[in-house]
């Protein structure tokens, strides 16, 4: 089992940048996902592209969102606000439906001051859209899942089709 995820790992990303585990939605096995590295994700069982969501700080947040190959998806929330929590739902259920279309990362601004003063987060949750570590697209506050699907057609893409 080890030797699936080397194996993956050395396809996605450099050592040392683990997010953790996501579900695979076409075999239903776990799978370990790195935080940072080029490429997409897959499952080390069918091979099946994998859903890309992981959190990163002011430490990883260069590895993880800014030199990425996709789109980046960043959620920048606080444990503290009822809003963010919902927000989070959300964007984990946009990110579930786009795997290797998109990036979701998830910062906490408590523990990453120098990214909320980078992008000027004066409300959470916000949201942006990053393409090769710079901002296309911001919302502030919660979406809805037909505002956030909408949101990121236009500034992503289309959902693919199953």
């Amino acid at each position: 089992m080890e030797q699936v995820f080397r194996r993956m790992y050395a396809r996605v990303g450099p050592v040392g940048a683990w997010s953790g585990v996501v579900r695979c939605p076409r075999c239903r096995r776990r799978n370990r996902v790195p935080g940072a590295g080029t490429g997409v994700p897959v499952c080390g069982t069918c091979r099946h592209v994998l859903p890309w969501i992981t959190a990163a700080g002011d430490d990883d947040f260069a590895a993880v969102a800014d030199q990425a190959t996709l789109p980046v998806i960043v959620g920048l929330w606080a444990p503290w606000c009822g809003l963010s929590w919902a927000a989070r739902m959300v964007l984990e259920r946009a990110a579930l439906a786009r795997p290797g279309q998109v990036k979701l990362v998830e910062v906490d601004v408590a523990v990453a001051p120098r990214q909320v003063q980078r992008f000027a987060v004066r409300m959470v949750p916000t949201l942006l859209v990053l393409r090769s570590g710079r901002p296309v697209a911001r919302r502030h506050g919660v979406l809805s899942a037909p505002e956030s699907r909408h949101w990121l057609d236009e500034t992503v893409g289309p959902e693919p089709r199953r």
